[in-house]
């Protein structure tokens, strides 16, 4: 991991907002994209949005990178480039929570707050026999006390670091190394039993199915795109003429022919391709989508879409779903 043992605020503070609901394996790829790139604050705050956007494409989440530009802007500007040392001003910037604050001001700065992810909870969770839910808000507050408790507060950032490898490495979710840990002793889980009962998880994840139809509507070798915008997933990212849909629908040519008559209000089409099903998996969601190549022989005016050529498509920052099928366009 190249951000092990870093003391550069902007590199730390780089590293947690990435490996945010983002494994370790993929993450490291875009750290070392996004260093490479914006080697500091200042050159990523100059950056242009959509090439910050179209790097971070594939990560998900794209709120994160939405307040990573918003930050960077206030640290370069308003700042003069200086980040934040104390816990307080951290936690002022846009999408840093009391994790991501505790972990640059301890690594960074040596600041006694312990740093409290999913590894530490599930260590103390076991060692101490906790069975209180750590995703709750009483839990939460629990075993924020119990890492603040623990701390090594001479040298925080080592013993924080050292905590979060152990639970990475001895203390794992699945096939914990409980008979050489040199904890297990006292270690309450492991003396009761309890190692694939904690930590405790309150809330099941109940997911949301969505069916996305995107049309490449394509004249005189151009085609239609928007950016979404809202509160709705992938803020910011470009998509195609969408119509979306609570269940799976046929995509026999009359319901497609309906509803390219309803996007473009009549005019002729003709539809070339319907692509196979497209799945991406989110926390809360499951998008299954299909992609309609239709052909039409006169510009249509469709509201919020604009026409772009088609060799310019690899400069827009697009979903996972979008880039699968340009990926299978491409092998094609």
């Amino acid at each position: 991991m190249p951000w092990k043992g870093e003391k550069d605020p902007y590199k730390i503070w780089l590293s947690e907002i990435i490996l945010q609901q983002t494994r370790v394996e993929q993450g490291t790829a875009y750290y070392l994209k996004f260093i490479k790139s914006f080697p500091t604050v200042h050159h990523l705050a100059a950056a242009p949005e959509q090439q910050v956007f179209k790097l971070w494409e594939g990560l998900g989440y794209y709120s994160r990178c939405k307040n990573l530009i918003a930050s960077a802007k206030y640290i370069s500007t308003t700042l003069g480039g200086r980040f934040p040392e104390e816990y307080k001003e951290i936690r002022l910037l846009k999408g840093i929570g009391p994790y991501t604050a505790a972990a640059i001001a301890s690594f960074a700065f040596n600041k006694p707050f312990a740093v409290v992810d999913g590894n530490v909870n599930r260590l103390l969770a076991r060692y101490f026999g906790i069975s209180t839910p750590i995703d709750n808000t009483s839990g939460k507050k629990l075993f924020n006390l119990l890492a603040d408790a623990l701390l090594y507060k001479k040298n925080a950032a080592t013993y924080n670091q050292a905590i979060m490898d152990f639970g990475a490495m001895i203390c794992k979710p699945q096939q914990p190394l409980c008979t050489i840990c040199i904890h297990n002793k006292q270690c309450e889980a492991y003396k009761c039993n309890w190692i694939k009962q904690l930590p405790v998880k309150e809330k099941l994840l109940r997911k949301k199915i969505r069916w996305f139809y995107y049309f490449i509507i394509e004249y005189d070798n151009q085609v239609y795109l928007r950016q979404r915008i809202g509160k709705d997933i992938w803020e910011n990212l470009f998509e195609f003429v969408l119509s979306e849909h609570d269940v799976m629908q046929t995509t026999e040519q009359a319901f497609l022919k309906d509803v390219l008559t309803t996007l473009l209000g009549g005019g002729s089409s003709e539809i070339q391709q319907v692509s196979k099903v497209f799945r991406q998996q989110l926390t809360h969601q499951t998008i299954s989508g299909q992609f309609v190549t239709v052909r039409i022989n006169c510009p249509a005016s469709i509201k919020g879409y604009h026409r772009i050529p088609k060799e310019e498509l690899s400069k827009y920052p697009f979903p996972k779903i979008i880039s699968s099928w340009l990926l299978q366009q491409i092998g094609a």
